[in-house]
């Protein structure tokens, strides 16, 4: 069990309610990033520039004119209109409430009170956006009045103490109230304007700290979402020394830029030089709190452009290669992976195809204020994203202004739709590998001391025990809805693709308030890249509460990627197994056909098989499975197939204040293959090929013919692929595999050409100062070296490698 984590860490949850249900209108905790370079302007001087970003900061909420009679828009106002509707029919307006919704009673909950102002928002939202049937309406006005008086004087004011979790006081309930105010500034009386920013001053003074743990400076999105908080309430307040605060912030001028948003972070919550972003101290959270940030940054630059508070850092130049580095290879045709979402896979109203087209929008917002260059590769990328994504359009996920954008961009014959980017990416400081070919991706989600297996907490993600031991993400091109459609709810947790596991009964996690996370003692958690092109990747597995060990590694291919396992040990006296494919096969239609070794297998629910030996696999619309031989095989347990219908809620996964799923049963059906290692294995082992794509004959071939072979799978864990000249290995310890040896623990992947040796060496456990390598052929000369490699050309040369203080990145040279 993780240990919880008070709220004051900086752990509260990240909050993206959408405006309408099914349809994002506006995200909640939109963050910002921008910085200062600077001094306050003058309140008379620069008086008139209230009103124009007033007036910029409610266009940003609405969307600005637009043709109701478009489709897409048509669609994104039908949507805002029937939620608001919807809200305004349940609003309570009588004198003795005790709150504005039944759902929220009390009121003076934090999480009530924290989803009342949202939903005051939505209503406000639908009363300044013409075409709705709240549009302009004075009653509707009126109530909105009346509804921000009554929680102010009844839960959110400067008089009332922080209690449960700091999030709401702090950013949920002030952003969700700063926009309301923006929206209604017209009609809002000054004296109670000047109330409400003045509670939002008391929870949230400026952008640098917590204020329920003065000493607790803000990092990564949470400091962007303040930043935002921070300026809105300034522009309101007319106070430009609060706008030029804000601003300021993003930079940390206070100090002396330790938490800039424009910097890259060795260690913690921020973005890293090798694409990783952190949040709380140890989680990958690019799809989640990265994106956060990255669309206020979009916003806060948009906001204050070409005024006297314009985010002018040279250094926002990170945040610009981020969308390229950190974000876009982890968005799959617009769906944001899962495995940089945290406990955000549990929430049933944010699901990965609601997280990418959010951050999608981020990009397409911070392109406005972009470089040209950057801009336009952008557009492109987005073009690309929604067009191929038909299974859950962008226009139906996004808002108004998120529409205008991407319509700007889908209209422009200059802006060409971007193919699917291909290559490896090992994310070291946050313990990912993504690895994409021109048809699929795969995701690995590792784990080490550094980084946590899971987060949990304030009721979220309560079965996510194994999501970061090694779990295996394949992305299909014509399966977009493979983890988006209702696979957490339902899916077999203790049966994730890609794991070792204990089979042992679990208790929830994260039912208690505040977020907690688990951190495992392994070190070893990465891998190398070799030309960008290829990639091998290993994790220890040291498995929470239990004694099951395993060295586990990954060597992804042009077409493949071989899983291999090796010292799989348990002494429990529980089964053991490992988890080769876990497919949702969704709801409806024909069975998908499973083939073992040629022959076609049942394709009714609840069938189930056990085959000693088998070669192969194919599976109908995602590809082929092989399972190879290695030396020291011992295959007692074989090869384990179900079919099932699973039955699950979302409430099952998540209970949260304000994210908790429904409760209704929701059903899907799976087609699972694994290893089963016995009761209390001793040194077992496994091996297994995925072929995404690959038809049935493809796979049968590629198992008789074995272009790729498993050289060792011990102390050593190692491939060759002879068509490429690829040899990979991960050694546990020096060693020596197919006449190339290690002096030490890392991984190697050596290329062998006409055009020469590529070579790529690692150290992902951060164990050792330098590795030395042997070739087992000559080299002359070298061609291209990192500076820290060094080479002794020869008959038998010997290739040097500082890895000390590296942080587990690769190294390459190019020899010949």
């Amino acid at each position: 069990m993780p240990t919880p984590v008070s709220d004051s860490t900086g752990q509260g949850p990240r909050r993206r309610t959408l405006l309408v249900a099914g349809a994002a209108a506006v995200a909640v905790s939109s963050a910002t990033g921008g910085t200062a370079w600077g001094g306050a302007p003058r309140d008379d001087a620069y008086d008139a520039s209230y009103d124009t970003l007033l007036a910029r900061a409610a266009e940003q909420l609405t969307g600005g004119a637009f043709d109701a009679a478009d489709p897409d828009f048509a669609a994104a106002l039908t949507a805002l209109d029937t939620q608001a509707s919807d809200w305004w029919r349940q609003l309570d307006r009588s004198t003795g409430r005790t709150a504005l919704w039944a759902d929220l009673s009390p009121a003076t909950e934090p999480g009530n009170f924290g989803q009342s102002y949202t939903r005051l928002r939505t209503l406000a939202t639908a009363w300044a956006t013409p075409g709705t049937s709240l549009s302009d309406s004075a009653e509707t006005a009126d109530a909105l009045l009346d509804a921000l008086r009554f929680l102010h004087s009844t839960a959110y004011h400067p008089g009332r103490p922080e209690s449960g979790n700091w999030w709401f006081w702090e950013i949920g309930a002030p952003r969700a109230l700063m926009d309301t105010c923006v929206l209604l500034r017209a009609r809002l009386p000054a004296d109670e304007l000047a109330a409400y920013t003045a509670a939002v001053a008391r929870f949230c003074p400026d952008p640098d700290r917590r204020t329920n743990s003065p000493s607790l400076a803000e990092t990564g999105a949470n400091r962007a979402d303040k930043a935002v908080i921070v300026a809105l309430r300034g522009l309101l307040a007319r106070d430009a020394a609060t706008v030029a605060l804000a601003r300021d912030g993003l930079s940390d001028i206070r100090d002396g830029g330790r938490n800039s948003l424009f910097q890259y972070v060795t260690s913690g919550d921020g973005f890293y030089e090798d694409g990783s972003f952190v949040q709380h101290g140890s989680v990958a959270y690019t799809g989640t709190y990265g994106s956060v940030l990255l669309g206020g940054v979009g916003q806060l630059i948009a906001l204050l452009a070409d005024s006297a508070w314009a985010v002018t850092d040279p250094k926002t130049s990170v945040l610009y290669e981020a969308v390229e580095r950190t974000f876009s290879p982890v968005v799959f045709d617009g769906l944001m992976m899962d495995a940089v979402r945290g406990r955000a896979i549990s929430r049933e109203r944010a699901r990965d195809h609601d997280d990418g087209a959010a951050t999608l929008s981020h990009i397409l917002k911070l392109a406005s204020g972009a470089p040209a260059p950057y801009a336009e590769r952008w557009r492109a990328l987005a073009k690309g994203w929604i067009r191929r994504n038909k299974v859950t359009p962008y226009p139906g996920l996004v808002g108004i202004p998120a529409i205008a954008r991407a319509k700007a961009v889908l209209d422009d014959p200059a802006v060409p739709a971007a193919d699917r980017i291909t290559g490896h990416h090992a994310f070291t400081s946050m313990d990912r590998v993504v690895h994409r070919r021109p048809g699929w991706a795969l995701a690995l989600s590792l784990s080490s001391k550094r980084i946590a297996a899971y987060e949990a907490g304030n009721g979220e993600n309560l079965h996510g025990w194994y999501t970061g031991d090694g779990m295996s993400y394949l992305y299909d091109g014509d399966d977009l809805g493979q983890f988006g459609d209702a696979f957490w709810a339902t899916v077999d947790p203790y049966r994730l693709p890609g794991t070792t596991v204990d089979t042992r009964a679990r208790d929830d996690i994260g039912t208690g308030g505040g977020t907690g996370t688990y951190r495992p003692k392994n070190a070893v958690a990465g891998g190398a890249v070799l030309e960008g092109r290829y990639g091998a990747s290993a994790m220890e597995l040291l498995a929470e509460g239990s004694t099951l060990r395993a060295r586990k590694a990954w060597f992804c291919l042009d077409n493949a990627v071989v899983a291999l396992g090796a010292g799989i040990g348990a002494s429990e006296g529980r089964t053991v197994e490992t988890v080769v494919e876990n497919r949702n096969l969704h709801l409806g239609g024909p069975a998908r056909r499973l083939t073992v070794d040629g022959r076609g297998q049942p394709g009714r629910d609840g069938w189930s098989a056990r085959f000693e030996r088998a070669r192969w696999a194919h599976l109908d619309g995602t590809g082929g499975y092989v399972f190879p031989d290695f030396p020291g095989r011992a295959d007692d347990h074989g090869l384990r197939a179900l079919r099932e219908e699973r039955t699950g809620a979302w409430r099952d996964i998540n209970t949260g204040a304000d994210t908790g799923g429904s409760a209704s049963p929701v059903t899907r059906r799976y087609l699972t293959l694994w290893f089963d290692h016995g009761v209390s294995p001793v040194d077992a082992s496994y091996a297994y090929v995925l072929l995404p794509g690959a038809s049935a004959a493809a796979t049968a071939a590629w198992a008789r013919t074995r272009p790729v072979r498993v050289v060792a799978n011990d102390v050593v864990q190692a491939v060759e692929a002879r068509r490429d000249g690829v040899l990979a290995a991960h050694f546990w310890g020096p060693g020596r595999v197919g006449g190339l040896s290690v002096s030490g623990p890392g991984t190697v992947l050596v290329r062998r050409s006409h055009r020469g040796v590529s070579l790529a060496v690692a150290d992902p456990g951060r164990t050792e100062t330098s590795l030395a390598v042997e070739l087992p052929f000559p080299v002359r000369k070298v061609v291209r070296a990192d500076d820290t490699v060094a080479v002794r050309p020869g008959r038998r040369p010997v290739v040097t490698v500082q890895v000390g203080g590296s942080r587990g990145r690769t190294h390459a040279a190019e020899l010949v």
